[in-house]
């Protein structure tokens, strides 16, 4: 996880946690700068990679659960730990409980420097970017917010829609809404970050999602995905994938065509969705359309670096 205040906000609610992130890599390594992981005393939320670093960092972390000090340490990975990467990682162990990450901007703070502010820190933290890597200056870390995440609308919480849930809200990209018609149609154990909406007309709420949010439809009832598929044509979208055969889109747009929409407005809904190679079992279609997903994303970066 990287510096989502929000999410960390939520999981320190539950106690303290030590948060270990990787401040700088060369190399190759199994993670990036910027990538982090919580370690509290009964779970471990995110990885910086897996392996023998990843081990050895819980175990240190643990260790300041208990005494509170931060630190800073770099891993040659191949001389220190015998993995095969031949890169190096400097990571920050921090001690946080909800607190700490209160206001908003930038998150500046002590590791191991003097105990005020260098006055280089306060000017690199009023320039620093959004989705900026971490800084180091002098003992001080800083950290920028993470761009906002996409808000994403999952119509179903049949086989198909927990498989995505459970492949897309690792990924930390994606504000999760998930919609269907009862409460007991969504699984016992669902994501803290993951907001659950009942609704026996699930297209009435349709009107509440931003015309900025993503969605994915893949209810029971080919009925319904119609109407929801009628209602977001209507009210707008940045992007809308329904699950289903070349055959069902072919209905679904004669469908959607009597009821008003153009052809070029029908042609924005992507149908089939994932990756028909993969195959049909729910996680193969979650594994094509997070794929997809993700591709998306990187374009979007890269865009915007260009533009930036």
């Amino acid at each position: 996880m990287s510096f989502d205040r929000r999410a960390l906000r939520h999981h320190l609610q539950s106690g303290p946690a030590v948060r270990v992130l990787i401040t700088a890599s060369a190399g190759s390594t199994p993670r990036e700068a910027g990538v982090s992981m919580l370690v509290q005393h009964d779970r471990i939320i995110g990885t910086i990679g897996g392996g023998a670093l990843e081990q050895e960092a819980i175990a240190l972390a643990r260790d300041i659960l208990k005494t509170g000090n931060a630190q800073s340490r770099t891993f040659p990975l191949g001389p220190s730990l015998g993995q095969c990467c031949g890169g190096s990682v400097t990571l920050v162990w921090e001690h946080l409980s909800s607190e700490d990450v209160k206001g908003d901007g930038p998150f500046v703070r002590r590791i191991d420097g003097p105990v005020h502010p260098p006055e280089a820190v306060a000017r690199r933290a009023a320039l620093i970017r959004q989705g900026a890597l971490p800084l180091m200056i002098e003992g001080w870390l800083i950290e920028a917010e993470t761009p906002t995440r996409r808000p994403l609308w999952i119509w179903g919480a049949g086989h198909v829609g927990r498989a995505l849930v459970q492949v897309l809200t690792p990924l930390e990209i994606f504000d999760i809404t998930w919609v269907d018609t009862d409460q007991s149609r969504f699984p016992a154990q669902v994501p803290p970050e993951v907001e659950t909406v009942a609704a026996q007309e699930p297209e009435r709420l349709v009107a509440f999602a931003p015309k900025s949010a993503e969605h994915l439809i893949l209810t029971y009832s080919h009925a319904l995905d119609l109407a929801l598929c009628n209602a977001l044509l209507a009210h707008g979208f940045e992007r809308t994938g329904l699950i289903g055969s070349a055959t069902k889109w072919a209905r679904f747009s004669k469908r959607l065509g009597e009821m008003g929409h153009s052809p070029a407005k029908i042609a924005r809904i992507d149908c089939p969705i994932g990756n028909p190679s993969l195959g049909k079992h729910p996680q193969a279609i979650a594994v094509g359309v997070a794929t997809q997903m993700l591709t998306q994303s990187g374009k979007l970066a890269r865009q915007k670096g260009e533009t930036g």
